[in-house]
């Protein structure tokens, strides 16, 4: 593999970037980590395939409710619009909380596939972008 030492990317660290944002990412190793370092367009254009996707339910009161697929979270809404706009809102806040304690969520069994999820959010940072990408299918009440 196409591998940069890390001494070297240090000492070109002005002119690394630059190439990392115009032309193309690299991979760097130091001792006997690895690491990939790229632009935040790169990135969110590899984890454009996670898509957040959410099964919808009509309540009894005419509200709307928002079960996420691939995280668990489950938010209401007086209409679907407003329940994407709170499912968005409460992905964002765990994506927050996830990368906040990622030392713990990224091992933990059954929070370790939510990681491109958290990063797309992340690098979307707008809850209301968030909420307006989730793809709804009808659930059955």
């Amino acid at each position: 593999m196409l591998m940069e030492q890390a001494t070297t990317v240090r000492k070109e660290w002005s002119s690394v970037c630059d190439g990392v944002i115009h032309e193309k990412p690299i991979f760097i190793k130091r001792t006997r980590d690895k690491m990939w370092f790229s632009s935040l367009d790169t990135m969110s254009y590899i984890l454009a395939a996670y898509n957040f996707t959410a099964e919808k339910f009509i309540e009894d009161d005419g509200s709307i409710t928002l079960s996420l697929n691939e995280i668990d979270l489950i938010e209401n809404g007086k209409d679907e619009q407003d329940a994407r706009l709170n499912l968005g809102k409460a992905i964002l806040e765990y994506s927050f909380d996830f990368y906040n304690e990622y030392e713990l969520y990224s091992r933990t069994p059954n929070r370790k596939n939510h990681i491109p999820y958290i990063f797309r959010a992340l690098i979307m940072d707008d809850s209301s972008m968030i909420g307006e990408s989730i793809q709804c299918r009808d659930g059955e009440n």
